[in-house]
This record gives C-alpha cells, structure tokens and sequence, in this order.
C-alpha cells in the first residue's frame, strides 16, 4: 500500500484533525516503515517549531496616535453652541405647538376659516397635525433635521408658489395666507439644526475622553 494516505493521517493528527485511519493501523505502519519513521520526526518537528515560534513584536502607536490628535475636535461643543441649539429646539416645540394649534379644529371638528368640505378639512387637519409631530421629533432628536429636510421643503416650496398664485387671483384672504409663514420659519430652523449637526462632525472618541481623564 502506498504512504501517502499514511502520511496524510498523521498529518492531519499532527493539526489535532481526525486521521481517517485507525489509530492502531497508522502506528504499526510507521513502526515499521522505514521511508514514513523519519519522516513523521521531521513532520513533528516542523508542527512544534510552528506552534512555538516566537511572536513577532509590534510597536505600540498608541501615545503617537493620541499626540497627533488636536486637543478639541470640530465636535466639542461650546457653552455657545448648547445654548444655541436649545434655543433652535424650544423654538421648535413652540412652533409645533402652534402648528397643532391651527390642525386642530380642521382635525377634530372638520371646518378651518375657507369653510372647506369636511374631508378636505380633515385633510388639512392631518397635514398641519403631521408637520407638528416633525417639529416636535426634530426637537427631540436634532439627527432627524437632515432626513425631515427634502420633504419639509419641497412641500413648502410648493405652498408658496401656489399661495403667491391664489393671492394675485384673489382666491385666499392674506389672513390665511400669513399662517403658512410658520412652515417657513419651520422650514429654516430645521434646516439650521441640519446646518449645526452636520458642521460639527463626529464625537470626540472615547479613547480621547480617558486620555484627558487621566
């Protein structure tokens, strides 16, 4: 028989794998074959000096990756800056509160100030009550200033010129017309929140806060 499949039975013993052979069969071949004895020393040797080789050292990069940090990051945020976007998110809540203000009777009882048919009127309840709750979920969470952008102001966009068209031909009272300008300035401070959320950047890392701990 050939010594190839004994070879690679006590190879695949070596990496700790199931032989494929029987124990007993592979050690009497061995014992008495003169080609496979020698080699199976030099197979064990070359697995022990594998397993026992010496790790290679790597320099450690840490302090130069920590020097070569700035000591504050585009994202640290000044008492400035905090009082700032308080400011943009209470002016946001104060906004969807208005905003919910004007959605409620159009909502709730079907009727608004252009005596519209109910369901038209329900309709424009729902729109109002909905850009309430975007206000509201911007100020509670100013990450959601970008994505909340394309929709907020492509509708606005929309509203104005249609509103600017209704005025000229006398199809809207300036009273109402003026009730959009709360979609506007919701329009601009979303969009200042998505301003200040992107120019600041990532947090400083965690690794930066122990350093300056320590």
């Amino acid at each position: 028989m050939s010594c190839a499949p004994f070879r690679e039975a006590l190879s695949a013993r070596l990496d700790g794998e199931d032989p494929g052979l029987p124990v007993a069969e592979l050690d009497a071949h061995l014992a008495h074959c003169d080609g496979c004895a020698p080699w199976a020393e030099r197979a064990a040797l070359v697995t022990r000096r594998a397993r026992v080789a010496p790790v290679t050292v790597t320099p450690d990069l840490t302090h130069a990756v920590l020097s070569a940090l700035p000591a504050r990051l585009p994202a640290a945020r000044q008492g400035s800056g905090r009082l700032a976007d308080r400011v943009l998110r209470a002016a946001l809540v104060l906004l969807a509160v208005a905003q919910g203000v004007l959605a409620w009777p159009s909502l709730v009882h079907g009727v608004d100030d252009m005596s519209a048919p109910a369901h038209v009127a329900h309709e424009t309840g729902a729109w109002n009550a909905a850009l309430a709750v975007a206000f509201l979920a911007v100020a509670a969470a100013p990450r959601l200033a970008a994505g909340a952008l394309p929709l907020l102001g492509s509708f606005v966009a929309v509203l104005t010129v249609v509103t600017v068209r209704d005025l000229a031909a006398g199809r809207v009272d300036a009273d109402r017309a003026l009730t959009h300008v709360l979609l506007l300035t919701g329009l601009l401070l979303v969009g200042l929140v998505a301003w200040r959320g992107r120019s600041r950047g990532v947090d400083r890392p965690a690794l930066v806060r122990r350093r300056a701990a320590a």
